[in-house]
C-alpha cells in the first residue's frame, strides 16, 4: 500500500487509517458491513458484491442454507471468498441499526469489530480493511461508533500479535476527521 494514502497510524502502526474504496484494498480480507440477508444490498454491501462477482454471493447463498437459514444474527461473523477483489476474503458481520436493539448498540457494535477480527486471526490473516460499520444507512452516530470501534481495536490487538495491519477505510476525509477526532487509540 502507497504510503500517502495513510492519513494517520495507531498501535505502533498496526491500525492504519486511510481514505478509498474499501472493495480496492490489497489486505488478506476485507470486511463487509452485510444485512442479514448476506445477499448483497446498498452501500458497502452493495458494492463488494458487484466488485467481488458470483462467488461470494454463492457462498453467501450455502452459508445461509447450511449455518444461517433466518440471516447472519447481528453482531455475527462469517467468512467467504474474496471472488475477483485484490482481497482474498470477505468476512461478513452485520451490525446495529441505531436505536433498534434494545439498548446493546455498543454491545453489538464492539461484536462486529471483535467477531471479524477473531475470525481473521481463526483463519491465519494478517491484513483486514474495515469499513465504518453501521454508521450508513443503518444510522449509528459516527462520532460514538469511532470510540466503540477504536476502543474494540485496541483491546483486540493487545492481546494478540498475529494480525499486523488493521486498515480503517472511510469513504470520505470527512468520515475519517470524525473517527480521528474521536477515536480512542490515543495520539498519532
Amino acid at each position: 500500500m502507497k504510503e500517502q494514502n495513510v492519513i494517520a497510524s495507531f498501535l505502533n502502526g498496526r491500525v492504519r487509517i486511510v481514505v478509498g474504496n474499501i472493495t480496492q484494498q490489497q489486505v488478506d480480507a476485507i470486511v463487509n458491513a452485510a444485512n442479514p440477508s448476506l445477499m448483497g444490498g446498498g452501500g458497502v454491501d452493495g458494492a463488494i458484491h458487484r466488485a467481488g462477482g458470483p462467488a461470494i454471493l454463492e457462498e453467501c447463498r450455502e452459508i445461509r442454507r447450511t449455518r444461517y437459514p433466518n440471516g447472519l444474527p447481528t453482531g455475527e461473523a462469517v467468512i467467504t471468498t474474496g471472488g475477483n477483489l485484490p482481497a482474498r476474503y470477505v468476512i461478513h458481520t452485520v451490525g446495529p441499526v441505531w436505536g433498534r436493539s434494545g439498548g446493546r448498540d455498543a454491545e453489538l457494535l464492539a461484536a462486529c469489530y471483535r467477531n471479524s477480527l477473531a475470525l481473521a486471526v481463526a483463519h491465519r490473516l494478517r491484513t483486514v480493511a474495515i469499513p465504518s460499520i453501521s454508521t450508513g444507512a443503518y444510522g449509528y452516530p459516527r462520532e460514538q461508533a469511532a470510540i466503540v470501534s477504536s476502543q474494540v481495536i485496541a483491546e483486540f490487538l493487545a492481546s494478540d500479535r498475529w494480525l499486523q495491519e488493521v486498515r480503517l477505510v472511510f469513504y470520505t476525509q470527512d468520515d475519517a476527521r470524525v473517527f480521528l477526532e474521536n477515536q480512542k487509540f490515543g495520539t498519532k
